[in-house]
């Protein structure tokens, strides 16, 4: 507690300097390397991993409401350019039984390439924790499937709520004396269930991925900040994207691929600089403010 105390003392009264430290260690960290690798594989990894959900979920949904979703959730992580992703995946459900047992366990693979990466980046960071604390390679093998099947879980949940909305059919409905208006009731609740997941994930990431034990707190702060920051980049990016810039003319046929490689890489560095920040706040805790600033 009194590590606690010193370390926020130390950023409250220099925030300047702990500002700098962060940045100089996300450099020295080989930060912006790190996000980009994040970026690429969690592009390799988030068609299969829609793909492998949508396929399960199919199994006791209507595809339908499940492609609305997902057109609802790949917007939260490739503004502008969700609709193209959601087309290959309505194509991928109609078709999928062609791809047969060995092509699922390939998804299944492939889907969680981009956990892997996280975890191994984190490491990188957390490095003052990795070099006393070894996680057992069983455990991180199996953390990208547990990932996976909390998703799954989460999105069934969202689904069956989206669902019972639609069974209530369009206008209004009364609650609590309130005329609430059923599409617009429907969006809403998506949108918040949306920003609610994206909190819970970046919190469990700050929380499970490091080895070693971090404070839950720590953690819900960190996942609370990088999903607000990720809120005001992605509206950011949908006006630049849709006004200014011309990335349809210069990358053409590519322009989807790289449109959604950005997006990805601006979430990869929000989601490892929470992480600094965290990793620094343990480190200023762990040592004196005099020592802290050499």
């Amino acid at each position: 507690m009194r590590k606690r105390s010193t370390a926020l003392t130390y950023v409250i009264t220099q925030p300047a300097r702990f500002l700098g430290r962060v940045l100089m260690g996300f450099r020295a960290n080989q930060g912006m390397l790190l996000a980009g690798a994040v970026a690429y594989y969690t592009l390799l990894s988030i068609v299969p991993m829609a793909a492998l959900l949508l396929i399960v979920l199919s199994q006791f949904l209507e595809p339908g409401i499940l492609l609305e979703m997902a057109s609802t959730y790949l917007e939260l992580a490739a503004p502008t350019r969700s609709g193209e992703l959601v087309d290959d995946l309505r194509v991928f459900l109609a078709n999928w039984k062609v791809v047969g047992v060995a092509g699922l366990l390939v998804l299944l693979f492939f889907s969680s390439l981009a956990f892997t990466v996280v975890e191994n980046a984190l490491a990188q960071i957390f490095f003052h924790r990795a070099r006393v604390i070894r996680r057992h390679f069983l455990v991180s093998a199996l953390i990208p499937y547990v990932y996976i099947l909390l998703l799954a879980l989460g999105f069934l949940t969202v689904s069956l709520v989206a669902g019972w909305l639609h069974t209530l059919g369009n206008g209004t409905v009364s609650v609590l004396g309130y005329r609430l208006n059923i599409d617009e009731t429907t969006a809403t609740t998506l949108y918040v269930f949306g920003l609610l997941g994206e909190v819970l994930l970046l919190t469990s990431i700050y929380l499970v991925m490091p080895a070693g034990r971090l404070a839950w707190s720590h953690a819900l702060i960190g996942g609370v900040v990088a999903t607000l920051l990720w809120e005001i980049t992605r509206h950011f990016l949908v006006w630049y994207l849709t006004t200014l810039s011309f990335v349809n003319v210069i990358y053409g046929s590519l322009a989807t691929t790289i449109v959604i490689l950005l997006s990805l890489e601006t979430a990869a560095i929000i989601l490892l600089l929470g992480a600094q920040v965290i990793a620094e706040f343990e480190r200023v805790g762990s040592v004196s403010p005099q020592t802290a600033d050499d």
